[in-house]
């Protein structure tokens, strides 16, 4: 049986989560031939880190003007895209026209026109495309999927989802690219399309209507500046004044960080660690997010970067009762540490409260791994042998897209002052 073929194109953090596991767990079934980047130290790296780790041999790596020529010459049966967020759109879209299926780091893209072009793409070629939701693998988020596919609550009206990232974790989305809405949409797209997601899967219903508020009122200089901070810098290390500083990262002092980053600096000019209070930041830290489902259900969200527990609480009514549920995640900075660590698990509580009797405790078999133990099931998802599964969490293309929908419609909510119908965004074809 031939091994399916692979390229990575972005070899940041996150690309690491699937080229370990092509090259270890899934080598009897799955080859990487190849990295893309626009960093050669970067691939570099990559190609140091498999070898030393799991004893594989170095891939091909291409620049990023090359992409064409590397699935001319690697003939790859699928691409996995894990580039910043603004170019995903590029590679998924060319990926299919050379022939390719894709596989996408999350949010899909990060605004209405580049998804138009994805769908497009999709209906012209034919070719499949998966998004990582990691999140519906985790076992206590399947718990709510199931008590709802199992008439726990009766009919869903409406929920209530609080996120909470915290002061580390949080913190580190607006020290990288992230922090310029260009790049990665907003903690609206780039990090509650995981949430949203998460809605449309517990209830099987779709976003039809979006209002939002939103703003940045803890993070950046003038916020920083209103509460008597003094501790200013363009980047963390190698800063004087970042001594001491809790919100600082150090980057020469984290093996990852300084090999994949801070070394690879020259080639890019891609400054990892500015600084939380620095100017120039254009995304939100905090948000509020109402939306109507085609169920007719209704969601309640926030979303605040600068807590101090990481994890998330839920509240879902129904015509026969309610669901609560408490999540603590461990929290990390991205690339800071072990991969397999990140977002895990630290408390997980779902009680159910049915009209007409006893609350009671439902059972939650814990699982290792990265955010609350999805990232190995995942893995298995995309890269194993696909087994049955009665709550259908392979996500495709319209999952991606009707998530990163409800944050961009949130985004022209915040923009316009207005609610935004998800039907206006975009064509399905």
């Amino acid at each position: 049986m031939a091994k399916t073929k692979y390229v990575v194109v972005g070899v940041g953090g996150r690309s690491r989560f699937f080229y370990n596991a092509l090259v270890s767990t899934y080598a009897s079934t799955s080859e990487l031939v190849a990295f893309c980047d626009i960093n050669q130290k970067r691939m570099d790296y990559a190609n140091k880190q498999i070898q030393t780790e799991y004893g594989a041999q170095p891939v091909n790596t291409y620049f990023y003007t090359e992409f064409d020529e590397m699935i001319k010459q690697e003939q790859p049966d699928v691409v996995i895209v894990t580039t910043i967020d603004r170019t995903h759109h590029h590679y998924i879209t060319r990926a299919m026209e050379l022939g390719c299926d894709v596989i996408t780091e999350k949010p899909m893209t990060t605004d209405a026109k580049k998804c138009q072009q994805i769908l497009d793409a999709i209906n012209k070629t034919g070719r499949e495309l998966r998004v990582t939701f990691n999140y519906r693998y985790a076992p206590h988020n399947t718990k709510i999927r199931e008590l709802i596919m199992d008439d726990a609550i009766g009919d869903v009206t409406s929920v209530h989802f609080e996120w909470l990232l915290d002061i580390n974790h949080g913190a580190d989305y607006f020290r990288r690219w992230h922090r310029d809405k260009r790049n990665s949409g907003g903690l609206l797209v780039h990090k509650a399309t995981h949430h949203f997601d998460l809605v449309n899967f517990w209830l099987g219903a779709a976003p039809v209507r979006v209002f939002a508020m939103g703003d940045l009122l803890f993070y950046g200089r003038e916020n920083a500046e209103n509460r008597g901070y003094n501790h200013f810098y363009y980047r963390s290390t190698g800063s004087p004044g970042a001594i001491g500083d809790p919100f600082a990262l150090h980057m020469d002092k984290k093996e990852n960080l300084r090999q994949m980053y801070l070394e690879a600096e020259e080639q890019d000019g891609y400054i990892r660690d500015q600084s939380v209070f620095g100017d120039g930041i254009s995304i939100e830290d905090t948000m509020a997010v109402l939306v109507k489902y085609d169920n007719k259900a209704m969601l309640s969200y926030s979303l605040n970067a600068y807590l101090p527990w990481e994890g998330f609480r839920v509240a879902i009514n129904g015509t026969k009762g309610r669901i609560q549920a408490i999540v603590g995640e461990r929290t990390y900075i991205n690339s800071g540490g072990e991969p397999d660590v990140e977002g895990t698990a630290t408390k997980t509580e779902i009680t159910v409260f049915p009209m007409f009797g006893e609350p009671y405790n439902a059972p939650v078999i814990a699982s290792a791994g990265g955010h609350g133990g999805g990232d190995p099931k995942l893995l298995q998802d995309l890269f194993g042998v696909r087994e049955e599964d009665r709550f259908n969490r392979a996500a495709t293309h319209v999952d991606g897209a009707m998530s990163i929908l409800t944050g961009i419609a949130a985004n022209e909510s915040i923009r316009k002052e207005i609610p935004i119908n998800i039907n206006d965004l975009i064509n399905w074809g």
